[in-house]
C-alpha cells in the first residue's frame, strides 16, 4: 500500500471509502436534503463559525473563485497578500474579473508581515478587500491570520481567505478573526476525495454581496442559500463526495478539533524533527512553518526529482516536489487528514535509506 504524503489529495479511511460506494439517491429527495442540512450543522462547528456555510461541488480553485466573484465589482482595489504559489493564483482570479490588484509579495518561505499589510492599507484608503492564504502549501507557511485580521478590520475592509489546506487541521476561528468569505477544499484535512469546495459567507460579505458586479452563475452564493434552505444545492453534486464527507466530519467531531489540531502540530513536529535528524534543513522559516505540509530545502548535492523517484518505486512512499520557481530546489511531505506519527516514522525511515543514493552528502 503506498503512503501517499502530499499536500492534497490525502489518504481517505476505510470507512469514508466505504460511503464512496453506496447507490445514488435522489438530489431533490429526502434523504440527501437530511444529509446536507446534517453536513452543513456539522460544518458550521468545525469552522467555528454561525456564518453562513455552504457545499459548493468543484475544486478549492472554484471556492476561491467564489470568493472573489460574490463580493466584488470590476475596477475594486484589492490588495493581494502572497507568500507562494497559490497566493498568486488567487490574485490571478481576481485579476481576471477586473479587480485592480495591489500586490504585497512577500519572500518564498515568510510568512506576511501584519504591519507591511497595516502600511500598505493607510497607502491606499480605497482598498475594498484583503486576500490571503492561511497556509501556504507551496512554501510550507502558515500566515498570522490573527493579526492579519485584526489589521484588516481595523481599516473596515473585507478579509477573503484561502483556508484550503488548514481549515479543519490547524486552528481557524472564523468568527473570532473576522473572516468573510473563507474557502476550503474535500482533499485536504476533510479525509474525502477531491469534488467538493466548502465556504463560509458573512454578514459583511453578503452586504458586498449585494453591491457586488462580477459576472456569476455557478458560483452564485444567493443560488446556494436559496436551495440550501430547502435541503438542497442549486447544481447537481457530488453526491458520492457528500456521502463520504457525511462521514468524514462524524469522525472529526468524534475526536474533536482541538483533539485533531493538536493531532496535526504532534505530527508536524515529528516531521520537521525527523527531516533535521537526517541533515535536511526546513525551507520555511520555522515560527510559521505549517502543521500540514513540511517544505524541505534541497542541500549538499541532492537531486530531488531522483529523491522521489526513489521513494515511490523503492518504497511506496510519495512525496511533492517543488513548485514553479522552486522546482528542484525543495520537496514537501503532507501531513494532513488521516494522519499519524506513524505515517510519518515511515516516511522519515526511507528517506535515511534513499537520501545518500540521490546525491545528499549529510553534513555532518
Amino acid at each position: 500500500m503506498e503512503n501517499l504524503r502530499i499536500p492534497g489529495p490525502t489518504p481517505c479511511p476505510p470507512e469514508v471509502l466505504y460511503a464512496l460506494g453506496r447507490q445514488m439517491i435522489n438530489h431533490r429527495g429526502k434523504e440527501f436534503e437530511g444529509m446536507l442540512k446534517e453536513i452543513t450543522v456539522n460544518l458550521k462547528e468545525l469552522f467555528q463559525t454561525k456564518n453562513d456555510v455552504f457545499v459548493l461541488t468543484g475544486s478549492g480553485t472554484g471556492g476561491l473563485e467564489a470568493a472573489i466573484v460574490n463580493t466584488l465589482s470590476p475596477g475594486d482595489k484589492v490588495l493581494s497578500l502572497s507568500i507562494g504559489v497559490f497566493g498568486e493564483r488567487f490574485a490571478n482570479i481576481a485579476r481576471l474579473f477586473g479587480a485592480d490588484i495591489i500586490p504585497l509579495n512577500f519572500e518564498w518561505g515568510k510568512a506576511a508581515d501584519p504591519d507591511a499589510v497595516h502600511q500598505a492599507l493607510r497607502s491606499e484608503p480605497d482598498i475594498k478587500a484583503v486576500l490571503v492564504t492561511h497556509n501556504e502549501t507551496s512554501t510550507g507557511v502558515t500566515n498570522d491570520i490573527a493579526s492579519i485580521s485584526s489589521v484588516v478590520k481595523e481599516f473596515n475592509k473585507l478579509l477573503l481567505v484561502d483556508a484550503i489546506s488548514s481549515l479543519g487541521s490547524i486552528n481557524l476561528p472564523i468568527d473570532e478573526w473576522h473572516c468573510d468569505v473563507t474557502v476550503t477544499g474535500s482533499q485536504k484535512g476533510w479525509m474525502v476525495p477531491p469534488g467538493l469546495t466548502m465556504v463560509s459567507v458573512s454578514k459583511e460579505a453578503w452586504q458586498a454581496y449585494a453591491k457586488a458586479r462580477m459576472p456569476r452563475f455557478y458560483w452564485d452564493f444567493t443560488r446556494a442559500k436559496s436551495y440550501l434552505e430547502r435541503g438542497q444545492t442549486p447544481w447537481t453534486p457530488a453526491i458520492s463526495v457528500i456521502f463520504a464527507l457525511s462521514v468524514s466530519l462524524k469522525m472529526m467531531l468524534n475526536e474533536g478539533l482541538p483533539n485533531i489540531i493538536a493531532r496535526h502540530a504532534h505530527v508536524a513536529k515529528a516531521a520537521r524533527d525527523g527531516v533535521k535528524s537526517l541533515g535536511l534543513s526546513i525551507f520555511a522559516d520555522e515560527s510559521h512553518a505549517s502543521n500540514t505540509v513540511t517544505a524541505v530545502a534541497a542541500s549538499n548535492g541532492l537531486d530531488t526529482k531522483k529523491l522521489l523517484q526513489l521513494l515511490r518505486e523503492e518504497h511506496q512512499v510519495i512525496l511533492a516536489g517543488g513548485m514553479e520557481k522552486l522546482s528542484g530546489k525543495i520537496f514537501r511531505i503532507g501531513h494532513l487528514g488521516w494522519v499519524n506519527e506513524d505515517d510519518i516514522a515511515k516516511v522519515i525511515s526511507a528517506l535515511k535509506v534513499v537520501l545518500p543514493q540521490a546525491g545528499f552528502r549529510s553534513p555532518g
